[in-house]
């Protein structure tokens, strides 16, 4: 049997799940904009809670055909509104909590940071451990959402790349291409890196690195 090699591995994530998080909701942060910033802060919080992915993925979808898209927005609509698209999308156990979150974070965000995270990136001017703690200061933002939100924002906030959170070097690892970003960085374009890491992520949820290893060995 033919010996597969990492790129022959990466080249297979990327063929299998290279599209990011933010991609699948439509979400555009190259252009490094306030509310595509807004909506991808959202689906951190969304995405963190111990619920199943598809669940909060539906939930995050749901939230953007609500029409609440940037922070003002989402001030403007109600605690029961917020419930009602939650509840109706796949957060029945968390409805309640998670609009009184969504409301929290979005006042911090207007309060500290006028409604603009790209305050927050000047703030921690290149520290990304100052980046984590400072988003884990909105309301329902812990190690989880903090390091959700650095996976999928490193396409356009460099200075933070390459960056991979617990479960991608967790997959990384059972596919023999070790646990360590910087040298997973070393395997893809710089703008490919951010897709790599959530073809990882996909990779884990979806439980198929078996199949993944699969259309490598074709490749």
């Amino acid at each position: 049997m033919t010996k597969i090699n990492k790129q022959q591995i990466v080249d297979a994530l990327l063929e299998c799940h290279g599209r990011t998080f933010a991609q699948e909701f439509g979400i555009t942060l190259q252009h490094d904009t306030p509310a595509p910033l807004f909506r991808l802060l959202c689906f951190s919080l969304l995405t963190s809670a111990p619920l199943s992915a598809n669940a909060a993925m539906q939930a995050c979808k749901a939230l953007g055909k609500a029409g609440w898209t940037t922070p003002s927005k989402m001030s403007n609509s109600t605690w029961e509104q917020r419930v009602r698209v939650l509840n109706a999308n796949g957060y029945a156990r968390y409805d309640e909590k998670t609009a009184h979150q969504l409301e929290a974070m979005t006042t911090h965000l207007q309060e500290t940071y006028a409604g603009d995270l790209r305050q927050l990136r000047s703030a921690a001017d290149g520290d990304i451990k100052k980046a984590r703690n400072l988003l884990k200061e909105f309301k329902g933002i812990g190690d989880v959402g903090a390091d959700i939100f650095l996976r999928e924002v490193q396409q356009c906030w460099d200075e933070f790349r390459p960056f991979a959170d617990k479960m991608a070097l967790k997959s990384s690892a059972k596919l023999n291409l070790g646990d360590d970003a910087e040298k997973l960085a070393k395997q893809v374009n710089s703008n490919d890196f951010a897709r790599l890491v959530a073809a990882l992520v996909r990779t884990q949820l979806a439980k198929d690195h078996d199949r993944v290893l699969e259309v490598a060995g074709a490749s």
